[in-house]
């Protein structure tokens, strides 16, 4: 997993309520663009990034890209986020 990658892409809080729409189903861009406080350009730019990061992937159907989460993407981070409290330990509590 490329950390900073993945951190950068959640860090934005628009990048991460799309991720969570996503996340709860597929969704093309015009329909997070409906929704999304920013232009349609802009939501495209921010789905870039998340593919970047590899927490979402895109498929096409015809005219529309669909964007569905990756389970992959979110696994990896919710190991590197373990690693990272097993590293800490009793140490956080003392």
């Amino acid at each position: 997993m490329n950390d900073i990658k993945v951190l950068h892409a959640l860090a934005d809080p628009t990048r991460r309520a799309l991720f969570e729409r996503i996340v709860q189903a597929p969704r093309s861009v015009g329909e997070l663009a409906g929704w999304a406080p920013v232009s349609q350009p802009a939501v495209s730019q921010h789905l870039k990034v998340l593919r970047a990061a590899r927490l979402v992937d895109v498929e096409s159907r015809g005219a529309l890209r669909i964007y569905r989460a990756r389970a992959d993407g979110v696994q990896a981070l919710m190991r590197w986020l373990d690693t990272c409290l097993q590293q800490i330990g009793p140490k956080a509590n003392a």
